[in-house]
């Protein structure tokens, strides 16, 4: 972890020539958080249950015994890899944050070292205005150092400008040095979205 000036570190909105660089950064923070959920979710004991199942029913109709194993292992992890790439600002992040009401900043070391980013989006739920922080992602070389705190407190402040009246956010239950940031913010836990009863994705809000 290296030890930062605060007074080097600088966040703004995302350049047009940043959008590679802050795209693999993304695609480098979920890639490993896609890969830690993965080996959680099969690692439940229902899963193994249910997998050894299918695969004891498969063994009858299958000639090879490892091809019944793997089988529905590699099934559940395409499935499983498939639901968690539908996120439309893994795609063209100028395109999806081109509209005024969403928004992507980066953190900025020393003048030019891209080292976070964090994203904004509406999030449409009854009469209440709430904005969702959509990706906080911090380079592997900057985490532990503040950082993603600084972020956070910035996304904040936005949204706070922008008039909406609450934020949320969905951080995937293995993400726990993220979720204790949230925590440590004054982010409360109000729901969650679960795989086989066991929750994936933890739901956080925080009143502006």
């Amino acid at each position: 972890m290296p030890m930062l000036d605060p007074s080097q570190l600088v966040i703004r909105e995302m350049q047009e020539d940043e959008e590679q660089m802050v795209l693999e950064l993304l695609k480098d923070g979920f890639k490993d958080t896609e890969n830690r959920l993965i080996l959680y979710v099969l690692t439940r004991p229902l899963a193994l249950l249910l997998l050894a199942v299918v695969s004891s029913g498969l063994r009858f109709l299958l000639n090879s015994f490892v091809a019944a194993l793997l089988g529905p292992v590699l099934l559940t992890i395409l499935a499983l890899k498939l639901l968690l790439r539908r996120s439309p600002d893994l795609g063209c992040l100028g395109t999806y944050y081109r509209s005024g009401q969403r928004g992507i900043w980066v953190a900025v070391y020393d003048g030019d070292d891209v080292c976070g980013c964090v994203a904004l989006q509406p999030c449409l739920q009854g009469v209440t205005r709430m904005a969702e922080l959509r990706r906080l992602a911090v380079s592997r070389w900057y985490r532990r150092s503040g950082v993603g705190r600084r972020l956070l407190a910035f996304l904040e402040a936005q949204a706070r400008a922008q008039g909406y009246e609450r934020v949320v956010l969905y951080p995937p239950v293995v993400t726990k040095a993220a979720i204790s940031l949230f925590e440590s913010s004054g982010y409360h836990p109000t729901g969650g979205h679960s795989w086989l009863g066991y929750t994936i994705l933890q739901e956080f809000s925080k009143e502006l």
